[in-house]
C-alpha cells in the first residue's frame, strides 16, 4: 500500500528508504535497547550511523536546505514508518520532524545555524514544550489554557511552569518552549528556543505510557526561572498560537504518513500469518471471518493513503490546511487503529505477543488517536466550521 511518488527524486528516496528500513532497521526491533520509554541513546546513535552511511539521514530535507513537497514527503515518510524504529533511524520522527519544519519556516539565520543544523544532521534531538498537567488546569487540546509564563526581565525573558507529556525531553539538546506572554483573557503566547539540558528545566518523571517508539519517552517537566535571551525568541513575540498552527497541521499529517507505513507492515505480517496458518482443515484466510478482516484492512489502508495525498496536496498550495489536516487526522488515525486491531485479531495469541511488531503497532496507533488532538476535538472544531458556514449562508 503506497502513496504515489509525484517526482523522480521522491520515488528514488522512498525506494531507498524502504530497502534500508526493511533490510537494516527491522532486524533491530527485538533489540533489548528498545525500552518502554523508547530506544536508548546508544541504539539511536547506532541506527543513525548506518543511515548516515547509506546517505539517508533526514531524507525529506535536501542538501541545499530545501524541503521536499508535502506530497513527496508523504511517499518518503510512509516508507520510513515500515518499522517503528525507521523514523528514529532516518530522522523523520516526531517531534523532531515538526520542530525542524517550524524552525526552518520562522527561525532567524543564526537560530537555524545554532538549533536547526544539528537536528538536520541527526546529531541532536529536540522537544516541543506545550502540553501541561490537566490536574493544574494547564493547556492540552485547548492551547488557550496555557499556564506557563514568560516575563520580560531586562533584555531576557524568565519562564516558569510545568509541562506534561513532553516527548523526547530526556536526552534532547534543543527545546521549543511555548509560554504565556502578557495578561488578561486574551493573553498571547510566545515560543522560545532553549539549549538543553539546562539546570532550570528539570524532568520530574518519565511517564509510563501505552506507546514506546519515541526516544526519551514522554516526560513531566518543571521549568523553574529559566532565563532566555531575547535573540532566542522563535518568530515574533505574542505570535506563538499562530506558529503552533504552522507546525501542527503538517506535523499531524506526518504522523499519518509514518503510521500508515507501520499499519501497512502489520497488515503484511497478518496476511503472511493467515496464508500459512491452518485451522479446521483450511488456511485462515479461507475462513470468511478472517479473509473479510484482511479485505477491510486493504480498504482502510487505501482510503488512508488517498486522504493523506489529498491533504498534502492542499498544504503544497501554501494553505495552512487546518480543516483538511483535522479531517485527515481523524480519518487516518481511526482507520489505522481498525487495521491494527484486525491484525491482532487475525493472529490470535501471536497478535498479542511481542514476538512481532503487530502488538506494538496496535499500541502506537491507539495513542495516535489522542496525540496531536483527540478525534473528538477535531470533530468539534469541524462542527464549529460547519455551523459558521451555515450561518453565513443564512445571513447572505
Amino acid at each position: 500500500m503506497y502513496l504515489p511518488s509525484p517526482s523522480d527524486r521522491s520515488r528514488d528516496l522512498a525506494d531507498r528508504v524502504e530497502r534500508f528500513v526493511r533490510d537494516v532497521v527491522a532486524p533491530y526491533e527485538g533489540d533489548a535497547r528498545c525500552t518502554p520509554h523508547g530506544p536508548t541513546a546508544e541504539l539511536v546513535d547506532e541506527l543513525r550511523a548506518q543511515a548516515r552511511a547509506a546517505g539517508l539521514m533526514t531524507p525529506h530535507i535536501l542538501e541545499d536546505g530545501s524541503h521536499l513537497t508535502q506530497r513527496e514527503t508523504a511517499a518518503v515518510l510512509l516508507r520510513s514508518g515500515l518499522s517503528p524504529l525507521g523514523p528514529v533511524a532516518v530522522n523523520t520522527m516526531a517531534p523532531d520532524e515538526g520542530n525542524m519544519f517550524l524552525i526552518g519556516k520562522i527561525g532567524t539565520p543564526a537560530q537555524k545555524q545554532r538549533f536547526l543544523a544539528p537536528l538536520v544532521a541527526g546529531t541532536a534531538r529536540s522537544a516541543f514544550f506545550m502540553t501541561e498537567p490537566a490536574s493544574e488546569g494547564g493547556a492540552g487540546s485547548d492551547p488557550s489554557m496555557l499556564q506557563t509564563t514568560a516575563v520580560r526581565d531586562g533584555a531576557d525573558w524568565v519562564i516558569n511552569g510545568r509541562k506534561m507529556f513532553i516527548t523526547g525531553a530526556e536526552g534532547a539538546s534543543v527545546g521549543i518552549v511555548m509560554a504565556r506572554t502578557g495578561s488578561g483573557e486574551r493573553a498571547q503566547s510566545t515560543m522560545f528556543l532553549v539549549d538543553l539540558p539546562h539546570p532550570a528545566v528539570r524532568t520530574e518523571r518519565v511517564l509510563d505510557t501505552i506507546d514506546s517508539s519515541m526516544p526519551g519517552g514522554h516526560a513531566l517537566v518543571v521549568i523553574d526561572h529559566l532565563r532566555v535571551p531575547a535573540d532566542q525568541v522563535l518568530g515574533a513575540v505574542d505570535e506563538g498560537f499562530i506558529y503552533a498552527q504552522v507546525r501542527l497541521s503538517p506535523a499531524r499529517l506526518s504522523h499519518c504518513m509514518r503510521w500508515l507505513g507501520a499499519a501497512t507492515r502489520a497488515h503484511e505480517i497478518a496476511t503472511a500469518y493467515a496464508t500459512r496458518r491452518k485451522a479446521f482443515g483450511k488456511l485462515l484466510i479461507d475462513h470468511e471471518g478472517v479473509g473479510f478482516m484482511l479485505a477491510d484492512n486493504l480498504i482502510d489502508l487505501q482510503q488512508s493513503a488517498l486522504m493523506i495525498d489529498w491533504c498534502a496536496g492542499v498544504l503544497d498550495t501554501g494553505s495552512q490546511a487546518t480543516v483538511e489536516s483535522s479531517m485527515a487526522k481523524v480519518a487516518v488515525s481511526d482507520a489505522l487503529f481498525r487495521v491494527a486491531d484486525r491484525c491482532v485479531q487475525v493472529m490470535g495469541g501471536s497478535g498479542v505477543s511481542r514476538d512481532s511488531i503487530v502488538e506494538q503497532v496496535f499500541r502506537e496507533v491507539r495513542a495516535f488517536r489522542i496525540y496531536d488532538g483527540p478525534t473528538e476535538v477535531h470533530k468539534w472544531s469541524l462542527a464549529k466550521k460547519i455551523k459558521r458556514d451555515a450561518m453565513r449562508e443564512v445571513a447572505a
